[in-house]
């Protein structure tokens, strides 16, 4: 059983062949997906793709990439909307994708963080888990959540020292770990991964971005990333921790659905 637990199976690099994607991911044996939405231009496109593929869900939120155009009060209301006439949908299970991105010039810190809080209030008030996107704001995030704390939820792509880790942690998230931790040369990301408790940890592509290491071609070329390499990457993960594949494979796709109750819920009735 693999799940992966970040894959924007809405984006356009699959608009071509997104079927024969879908498709080649459950051949490799993906039998669960998350797609988190990045704004409201996305909320309707991601719904529909979640009840078209089996074993999909989804989550609502607002990306810090797409707050920068954006109308705050009328943006922030389209997502409540959307959100409360989920709150029925058995597919529906998160705010997200949601954060802080300090690592993208020219986006606006204050902005962000506006969208990061209300969306937080949002997920507190309605008792759902939160799809955290984490870049160079680690602290932050976790301020955010001290402030507003909610349900736990996921740290996606984390990277994190161990201390900021203890922290989210404590906090009730599951860490996102995915085709970054598969280069040999990142060292401090496969440090976390081998040494993060295996309870804690789930896996992702981020498809169709964050493509593992056999992807990229070593000189700036990097391959579409998509499902079917979640078999992979768990590999190289289960590697670093000394397990078997399928031994890691189905304690990540227990955390990912312990992370998410909607989804778990689902899957035991």
């Amino acid at each position: 059983m693999l799940i992966d637990s970040h894959c924007h199976l809405d984006a356009p690099e699959f608009d071509v062949d997104r079927e024969a994607v879908i498709q080649a991911g459950r051949s490799a044996g993906v039998s669960g997906l998350l797609i988190p939405a990045v704004a409201p231009f996305n909320f309707d496109a991601v719904r529909r793709l979640a009840h078209s593929v089996e074993g999909a869900h989804y989550a609502l939120g607002i990306h810090p990439l797409y707050v920068m155009p954006l109308d705050f009060d009328e943006a922030f209301a389209a997502l409540e909307h959307a959100v409360l006439a989920a709150m029925t949908d058995p597919r529906f299970v998160a705010i997200g994708e949601i954060g802080l991105d300090f690592f993208v010039p020219g986006l606006d810190a204050d902005k962000q963080a506006a969208f990061y809080r209300a969306q937080l209030k949002l997920a507190k008030r309605l008792d759902l888990p939160v799809i955290l996107h984490v870049r160079r704001s680690q602290d932050q995030l976790l301020k955010g959540l001290r402030q507003h704390p909610v349900p736990g939820g996921i740290a996606h792509a984390f990277n994190g020292s161990e201390d900021q880790t203890r922290h989210f942690l404590d906090r009730g998230f599951r860490l996102g770990f995915g085709g970054a931790a598969t280069y040999p040369g990142s060292q401090r990301i496969r440090h976390l991964a081998a040494a993060v408790p295996l309870h804690a940890m789930v896996i992702e592509t981020d498809s169709p971005d964050i493509p593992p290491q056999w992807l990229d071609d070593g000189q700036g070329q990097r391959g579409r990333n998509s499902p079917a390499e979640l078999p992979q990457i768990c590999e190289a993960l289960a590697a670093l921790r000394g397990l078997p594949p399928s031994e890691f494979g189905l304690a990540c796709a227990h955390n990912t659905l312990a992370a998410l109750p909607r989804w778990q819920l689902q899957a035991s009735a």
